[in-house]
């Protein structure tokens, strides 16, 4: 008998730093995808981004704490570690050749990386190989451009509740001198937190 493809998502970003917004959007995804695991994959060199980012071990690391209570997540370090810029389809590429059995792929993102999808390095190839599972805003329904819907690609949309947590906002507070101990735990995990202070991250402004 076959075996059941595994429910693999992928969720891929920056997370500079990861914060509980984050999280709950990785849980949303896990519980309404019935996914096997979800893949964390902390952005190497952002091809659409000019801002600086924390050095990435410090990203990944963050990223290890925030998850290491649910052995359905897992850190992804591919991007961080492989050389030139970071395009999601190499990545995706990369993860099937790895993969041993059967498997179903999701493509867990916002509604603001949607809206520029169409932008994306090799989205055609990527709309073969995943589905997209959009987090839209509380109440907001789903809107992909005209261009990816006359793909007739389906999207699986993420009923997500309403989070007002942000990393620019984190960034901020933190650059204004406030401890991120202090912001624990309703915008960041207490152990992400430590992380901060103790390496002194976001001290200057962003």
């Amino acid at each position: 008998m076959a075996a059941e493809p595994r429910r693999i998502g992928l969720y891929g970003g920056s997370f500079d730093p990861v914060h509980q917004a984050h999280r709950v959007l990785a849980d949303t995804a896990l519980a309404q995808l019935a996914l096997h695991e979800l893949r964390w994959i902390p952005v190497g060199q952002p091809w659409q981004k000019t801002r600086r980012l924390a050095p990435a071990e410090h990203r990944a690391e963050m990223v290890r704490l925030a998850i290491g209570d649910n052995p359905a997540f897992v850190l992804e370090t591919c991007e961080v570690e492989r050389p030139g810029p970071s395009y999601t389809l190499d990545t995706v590429k990369a993860l099937q050749q790895r993969q041993s059995g059967p498997a179903h792929w999701f493509l867990v993102i916002g509604q603001d990386q949607l809206a520029g999808f169409c932008t994306w390095h090799g989205w055609p190839e990527l709309l073969q190989r995943v589905t997209l599972a959009v987090a839209g805003r509380a109440g907001v329904p789903v809107q992909a451009p005209a261009e990816l819907l006359a793909t007739g690609h389906r999207i699986k949309a993420l009923d997500m509740p309403a989070m007002a947590v942000s990393s620019t906002e984190l960034r901020q507070r933190l650059a204004a001198g406030e401890p991120a101990v202090s912001l624990a735990p309703r915008m960041v995990a207490p152990a992400v937190a430590r992380y901060i202070d103790r390496h002194g991250l976001y001290r200057t402004a962003p």
